[in-house]
């Protein structure tokens, strides 16, 4: 089974943001982006909106044909429009409202009560649910204990190492994804992933069923071309 690519385009927003206007236009890249091979979208709002902007969740549903893939910490308004726009997948991050970025995966067992009613909620409107965990074993029987469908590998510390040489760390993530695989959850993985270290991650991850890659993927893409960056990550996956 390929390993699909999600594309996040939270820098795409970003750049829009820097000027005001519409330019570069998100919904367009959104397009473009699933024409050139990816096999999904992924946005994280955030409260501040200081990329992605909420109205962007609900023009890019009229557009997104391939996979829709919303990130974000389950606050009410997240709660209400994820409910509203029914994307493929809902991602929960437990980032704070100043994270510059994702910074830590949940604690599935702290937070069990939690996490249960709002998968739950999620799951009565049909919505698949991924949990973003660190690699730990006890994280991702708490995703499973709580109803999660997937679980999101949080790659930081796998990127940092390889990028030292160090290809050990790549250990417990490999472990989790065996383990969440014998409970039935999906594996989906991302942050920090990159054209240098996909290719590996991918071949040594059982069960990967998804990758998000975002800041990583448009920062090749300034040099490379959108398309052409596409193309190469998907002959890594392949």
């Amino acid at each position: 089974m390929m390993t699909k690519l999600s594309v996040n385009i939270n820098k795409i927003a970003t750049i829009r943001n820097a000027r005001g206007g519409n330019y570069p236009n998100l919904v367009q890249v959104a397009k473009d982006v699933q024409l050139f091979g990816a096999q999904g979208i992924t946005i994280h709002p955030r409260p501040d909106e200081r990329h992605i902007k909420y109205q962007d969740a609900y023009d890019l549903k009229e557009v997104v044909v391939t996979e829709y893939n919303i990130e974000g910490n389950p606050i009410p308004k997240f709660m209400d429009m994820v409910l509203q726009i029914k994307p493929t997948q809902v991602t929960l991050v437990p980032d704070g409202i100043d994270a510059i970025t994702s910074n830590a995966g949940w604690d599935t067992i702290k937070h069990q009560y939690f996490l249960s009613e709002v998968i739950s909620e999620f799951k009565r409107n049909g919505i698949r649910t991924s949990i973003f965990v660190d690699p730990s074993l006890d994280r991702v029987e708490g995703a499973f204990a709580v109803g999660a469908d997937r679980i999101e590998l949080y790659t930081e510390d796998f990127a940092k190492a390889y990028s030292s040489g160090n290809r050990n760390t790549i250990i417990p993530y490999a472990a989790c994804a065996e383990r969440a695989n014998q409970l039935g959850l999906g594996v989906n993985a991302g942050h920090d992933l990159s054209l240098e270290n996909i290719e590996f991650f991918a071949k040594n991850i059982p069960h990967l069923a998804e990758v998000s890659i975002g800041h990583a993927l448009i920062s090749e893409a300034l040099y490379k071309g959108l398309q052409p960056t596409i193309a190469a990550y998907l002959s890594k996956l392949a």
